[in-house]
């Protein structure tokens, strides 16, 4: 299956859906080449960054699960590298100049 690379923004507002999410993104892990957050105690949000490679299939359904909790807001990007997953052999797509 093609994989492709991403970037996954999430925007946590309630304290409650801290263990939860994590949950998700546990599950998820194989998918996280880099994960990065940025408590914003002044506005009382926290923020989440990843990294991914996976089907978009898989991202997702990490997308899905994660906005469907109360308190959480996800945004996603995925470029436009693709590569081929199973034969190991890359199958990259032109990126635009």
């Amino acid at each position: 299956m093609e994989k492709r690379i991403g970037v996954v923004a999430i925007l946590i507002t309630e304290a409650s859906a801290v263990s939860p999410l994590n949950d998700v993104l546990h599950a998820y892990g194989h998918l996280v080449l880099s994960r990065q957050g940025l408590p914003l105690r002044g506005k009382g949000v926290n923020v989440i960054s990843l990294i991914v490679e996976g089907s978009t299939d898989d991202i997702g359904a990490l997308t899905g699960k994660a906005g469907k909790l109360p308190g959480v807001m996800v945004k996603s990007v995925l470029t436009a590298y693709r590569e081929e997953g199973d034969d190991g052999e890359p199958k990259r797509d032109k990126l635009p100049r």
